[in-house]
């Protein structure tokens, strides 16, 4: 990419090879608007496209980036090949950088109206982690795993944005020490390292997505922190699955990362074995996943590093499954691909494997030690990938503190 104009560094993660959108306001102008990232600052899509006389200019008006995940893949690419004109062309400068503004002067709000939120169990190794931890008589895999990606329906209306303080939620926990349930707050909260798969495009009930198809409805990636009552979640999962325990809140980063932006991430999935069948298989292009190395930190104290690189099912055969019986999708659906774990020591997204159930309490830095949350403690996911030129390309971070139950 040509040197930018707006002169940051060649190698910033935010750079033009990046571009990522969100939905910012500011204190002069409350309006919910889309951005760019670029650099340290946000660039005023609704204003320049508007001033440009741009096809963009309506969808980039707000409140959320659904009318402009409407629109088919080849005008996200347009519009992200204009900008990257306009950010990188000296010509350009003096029209473009009156809409630009630093990074501190904006408010930042969930980029999507989730219609529908799907979360999936994507990881080998986090499936058999929680197999080993709570059927250690069984099988750690299901007998259906590998011939399907797994997920559940979660609840659309608790996914909130950076930043938004996380409630201890309450509900029914009984340990297999008591002879009774009880009522009150989570004792096992955790955190999940996931990625966030935002949607666009649509399709009528009745019409599946075939796998060589999804891709062109992927529209980019957000880190996204599931929280998780383990206690509650233990004690009503069976037989219909997660329910109150994972519908609390789920923290989604404000930046989504076009995928456009992740051709350099790209890598081969690891062989699946079964070969799963025929609607999952496609051709070897679509069988990717996406180099993308997650740290979590708790309290300012890395505790995990998480390779993306090492999930089992790809993003395309994610969205396949989720509409392969006639769901339909809607632009700003989200789907997520579950606990990012890997095989290695320190490579677990959550608390529950890190600390195998309480058994290994984690040390902090400040000497505290954690097995699970506890009110006032603040998670951070950041995560990095490989971009175009041999920079890094950084996704934006999903941050929670945890407040006392109401």
């Amino acid at each position: 990419m040509p040197a930018l104009w707006p002169h940051i560094p060649a190698d910033h993660p935010f750079g033009a090879d990046h571009l990522p959108y969100g939905i910012f306001s500011t204190a002069g102008d409350p309006r919910r608007r889309a951005g760019v990232r670029i650099g340290d600052q946000v660039l005023d899509l609704h204003a320049l496209a508007t001033a440009r006389g741009s096809e963009f200019a309506r969808p980039w008006a707000g409140p959320d980036l659904n009318a402009f995940l409407a629109l088919p893949a080849s005008a996200w690419d347009r519009a992200r090949t204009w900008l990257q004109a306009l950010l990188t062309d000296p010509a350009d400068e003096a029209g473009v950088a009156g809409h630009l503004i630093p990074l501190p002067d904006v408010e930042m709000h969930l980029a999507v109206r989730a219609g529908d939120y799907v979360d999936f169990y994507a990881s080998a190794h986090h499936a058999s982690n929680v197999g080993k931890i709570f059927r250690p008589d069984s099988q750690p895999l299901t007998p259906n795993w590998k011939h399907l990606p797994i997920g559940y329906h979660g609840r659309s209306s608790t996914l909130v944005v950076s930043g938004t303080p996380v409630r201890r939620p309450q509900g029914q926990r009984k340990t297999p020490q008591e002879p009774a349930p009880t009522f009150g707050p989570s004792r096992t909260l955790d955190i999940e390292a996931e990625l966030a798969f935002v949607v666009g495009g649509s399709t009528a009930v009745g019409q599946p997505v075939p796998i060589e198809a999804a891709e062109q409805h992927l529209f980019g990636v957000a880190l996204l922190n599931d929280w998780s009552a383990r206690d509650i979640q233990a004690w009503e999962y069976v037989p219909l699955g997660p329910f109150g325990g994972k519908s609390f809140a789920s923290s989604m980063a404000a930046w989504i990362t076009p995928m456009a932006a992740l051709g350099s991430a790209r890598v081969p999935l690891a062989e699946q074995d079964p070969e799963p069948l025929a609607y999952l298989r496609g051709n070897s292009n679509l069988h990717t996943g996406l180099d993308i190395e997650v740290q979590i930190d708790l309290n300012d104290t890395l505790i995990a590093r998480a390779p993306y690189r090492q999930m089992y099912w790809s993003p395309a055969q994610m969205l396949t499954q989720m509409t392969v019986t006639g769901a339909a999708v809607r632009p700003g659906d989200v789907f997520a691909s579950g606990t990012i774990s890997g095989p290695g020591a320190g490579q677990q997204g959550s608390l529950l494997e890190l600390s195998w159930n309480g058994q290994t309490p984690i040390e902090l830095a400040d000497r505290a030690m954690r097995s699970f949350l506890q009110d006032g403690d603040e998670v951070t996911l950041r995560a990095t990938a490989p971009g175009p030129h041999g920079s890094p390309i950084a996704l934006a971070e999903v941050a929670g503190v945890i407040t006392p139950a109401g």
